[in-house]
């Protein structure tokens, strides 16, 4: 969520990327190709009287300016204006007004330049869900509301909802590459919004002509809640950040103190990503896979340098000095506190293996931490394919067969085949300098 926030709040300054640009336009062509011949062609309803449109478009452009973030983007409380729109304007050019509301309520973000200026077609695109209603009510004919013609009623608001569901769905798919399925979660609460809001404009509806004046106090309202969430979530952001910051200031050290496990640990966190998006990870279990992944050795620093660097195999009493590094790397972690030292606990069973023969607390199956059974395996396959001075790295064939061989012993079996499966989607992005065979790399 935070890093959806973020990536949100920095977007809205930016230009739209070419393929942006042409799913935004189209889409807002198709909204004016749909929406003026309704307003032309069909029956209004009722005679438009400009100054309760004008009035009615600036109180919707006011609540449209009320934005709560959510996921990719936010939701306004505009559903009782809008619903309002229906019974007091012409009900075939309602899509035409909430057009221009919207238009009005970013024009202040144009003129200070917060919102980049292309921007400016994405609240035609924005509109599309008023089309279904207002499509619904004109053809069935609807005129003053009446409570006999509820079934009307709920079916416009029904096609609200699958017209939003199916233009937002694929703009942000084609426009931002997000999957429809991941964006499904947050609509579900987007139309719960919706539609306990549009009672409040069918009331105002049933008022009068400028009853919708009475939703202004609720949608100020809302604007200090919407306020509220924004500044908690920057704030979380920024403590994100820090915390961010500090695993790369630790990563920094821990490349400072050795140059290879400074190197091995970033690389372990790109593979390990990657990993962790395919089995459908995100939020925060993600950004523990990505803080683990860089600090999985952080603890080695506390390990003498000849034994880290050792040009051979370790003896016994090297191996129990060294398999103190993720205790080691906890510890440290629990220092620093916050989300650190939770991924500490994850950094603690980045050795661990899935029949239960790891250290150092002995885990086993789903005992160890999902982040902790990513890292392990993308560890060991980095470690493979890695050459050091002792040896030479193996190829990624090899290594890709280690990996098979061992899961469901060394690690975990879905782990195990999403690795596979990411390696084998680009497999020059992971070929060995020089390939040769060995063993397993526990450590």
């Amino acid at each position: 969520m935070i890093e959806l926030f973020e990536e949100a709040q920095e977007r809205v300054s930016r230009r739209l990327s070419r393929r942006e640009r042409l799913v935004e336009t189209l889409t807002a062509l198709a909204f004016l190709v749909a929406a003026v011949p309704m307003a032309l062609l069909l029956p209004g309803q009722r005679a438009l009287s400009v100054p309760v449109a004008l009035a009615l478009v600036g109180a919707y452009a006011l609540a449209a300016r009320v934005k709560f973030p959510v996921g990719a983007g936010f939701t306004v409380p505009t559903e009782p204006l809008f619903v309002a729109m229906l019974f007091v304007l012409p009900t075939s050019a309602v899509p035409l007004f909430v057009a221009a509301g919207f238009l009005l309520a970013e024009l202040p973000d144009y003129v200070r330049r917060r919102t980049h200026a292309e921007r400016a077609v994405l609240p035609l695109g924005d509109s599309w869900h008023a089309i279904g209603p207002a499509l619904v009510l004109s053809l069935a004919g609807v005129g003053e509301p009446a409570w006999s013609d509820w079934p009307l009623y709920a079916g416009a608001l029904a096609s609200q909802f699958a017209l939003d569901l199916v233009t937002m769905t694929t703009r942000e798919w084609l426009a931002l590459g997000i999957p429809p399925g991941a964006q499904l979660r947050e609509r579900v609460w987007l139309y719960l919004v919706d539609a306990m809001l549009a009672p409040l404009g069918l009331l105002a509806a049933f008022a009068g002509t400028y009853s919708f004046l009475m939703c202004m106090p609720l949608v100020g309202l809302l604007g200090i809640f919407a306020h509220e969430r924004t500044e908690r979530l920057r704030h979380t952001a920024a403590l994100s950040n820090t915390y961010r910051g500090t695993a790369h200031l630790l990563g920094d050290v821990v490349e400072a103190d050795d140059a290879y496990t400074g190197t091995h640990s970033r690389s372990v966190v790109s593979l390990s990503l990657k990993v962790a998006r395919a089995m459908g990870i995100s939020g925060a279990a993600l950004r523990n896979v990505e803080f683990a992944a860089l600090l999985h050795d952080v603890g080695k620093i506390t390990i003498p340098k000849d034994v880290v660097n050792k040009p051979g195999p370790l003896d016994e009493t090297e191996w129990e000095l060294m398999r103190t590094h993720t205790v080691e790397g906890e510890r440290m972690l629990e220092r620093v506190g916050g989300v650190l030292g939770e991924v500490g606990q994850i950094v603690r069973s980045c050795h661990e293996r899935w029949d239960g023969k790891g250290y150092p607390d002995g885990l086993a199956g789903e005992d160890i931490p999902l982040e902790a059974r990513i890292v392990c395996a993308c560890d060991a396959f980095n470690a493979m394919t890695t050459t050091r001075p002792y040896r030479k790295g193996m190829s990624v064939a090899y290594a890709l067969d280690e990996v098979r061989a061992c899961a469901d012993s060394q690690f975990d079996p879905e782990v195990a085949r999403s690795l596979i499966e990411v390696v084998e989607e680009d497999l020059s992005a992971y070929a060995s300098p020089a390939p040769a065979p060995g063993t397993l790399a526990a450590a």
